[in-house]
């Protein structure tokens, strides 16, 4: 008893003493890194005459360097609302996430769409590889960058992930009470589709051992190999998806020279992380308002309607874990949009299948 006592005593003195001591942080400024940034405008839309863009970089904690496009809208006075926005998985600013921001914008609010740790212009060595935490901190610290904005209400912030930044965004909206809401568009949950593969084909423990033995020799063999950039041709018998993300990633629609899902891939071993976490165990427990939007067509709508049972109900198919069920279920929505693949809500498709007034119905309701 006496030992249990003494140890209390001993860590509450380490904390308060941790707590009370002045200690010198590295701040933003010492953590920030010179970006080459491309001016000239190559995003796969063309900008929009209602609003004024600029690039941006700020930093991660994790002491990388972000790059950004930040949309505002012209002639707005004020604090106003903002959202921070990145997605597909793999892919950059230049294509989805940007005409998201630049759509948000058109609507009033201050938006920022940015490149993750390892991607496109921002920083980090190696290229083009990710971690839970990393990538859940770069949603954070693209809320710290916008708190900071003289234009920006700190109070009403929100983000928009999409595809597998849909399930990051979810992870962030758990961890960060200061996201106030929280869209989930077209997501992939890719701490479970990098354990279980697609459909959860390898929810098993020997699957999931054989690719752990696979991962850990190409460490060995060539950890900087890449593999998984969409297809240049794709063979007719192809799934319907395969077809969809050549659609988007390989003609004009939204091919872009730094996108990793346009060119050659995500490093191998890149994901290796991912697939021994389930970063989505706490989403029942997120206060905040969210919005998970997937089309009825997308091969991936088992993600985002597992994740929105689970967020509200505490239980889902696909999760083998059980929770309680959330203590805000009235400010959660699933939007399913009937014909609408997975790649047509990452810039509308040909039926303009985005309900932009929608989601902007939505932040203006929640921030």
């Amino acid at each position: 008893m006496k030992k249990t006592i003494l140890f209390a005593v001993l860590v509450g003195s380490l904390l308060t003493a941790c707590t009370n001591k002045e200690v010198k942080q590295t701040t933003d400024k010492n953590m920030a890194q010179t970006l080459n940034l491309t001016q000239e405008w190559d995003k796969v839309f063309p900008l929009s005459e209602k609003v004024n863009h600029k690039k941006v970089t700020f930093e991660t904690q994790y002491g990388i360097t972000l790059a950004a496009d930040l949309y505002e809208p012209k002639n707005a006075d004020g604090k106003l609302p903002a959202i921070a926005v990145s997605g597909p998985f793999g892919a950059t600013k230049e294509q989805s996430s940007g005409l998201y921001a630049m759509r948000m914008a058109e609507r009033g609010f201050v938006a920022l769409a940015f490149d993750p740790s390892y991607t496109g212009e921002s920083s980090g060595e190696p290229r083009r590889t990710a971690s839970p935490d990393i990538n859940t901190e770069d949603f954070m610290a693209a809320v710290d960058f916008l708190s900071k904005q003289d234009n920006v209400d700190p109070e009403r912030i929100g983000i928009i992930g999409i595809c597998g930044w849909g399930g990051i965004a979810l992870n962030a909206a758990v961890a960060d009470p200061r996201i106030k809401a929280t869209v989930a568009s077209t997501m992939y949950d890719m701490t479970r589709i990098s354990g279980n593969d697609y459909n959860d084909a390898f929810d098993i423990e020997e699957a999931r051992y054989k690719n752990r033995n696979m991962l850990a020799k190409q460490r060995l063999a060539d950890p900087m190999a890449m593999a998984g950039g969409v297809l240049d041709t794709v063979p007719p018998q192809a799934p319907r998806f395969v077809h969809d993300y050549h659609a988007y990633y390989k003609t004009p629609r939204g091919y872009h020279k730094r996108s990793g899902n346009s060119n050659d891939g995500w490093r191998v071993i890149g994901t290796q992380a991912y697939a021994n976490a389930r970063f989505l165990y706490y989403i029942n427990e997120i206060r905040s308002a969210v919005l998970v939007m997937h089309g009825a067509e997308a091969h991936s709508r088992y993600f985002g309607e597992a994740a929105y049972h689970y967020m509200v109900d505490g239980k889902a198919e696909g999760y083998n874990f059980i929770g309680k069920p959330n203590p805000n279920p009235e400010n959660k929505q699933l939007l399913i949009i009937p014909g609408a693949t997975h790649c047509d809500l990452y810039d509308g498709g040909e039926e303009n299948y985005i309900p932009w007034d929608k989601l902007a119905e939505f932040f203006v309701k929640n921030l």
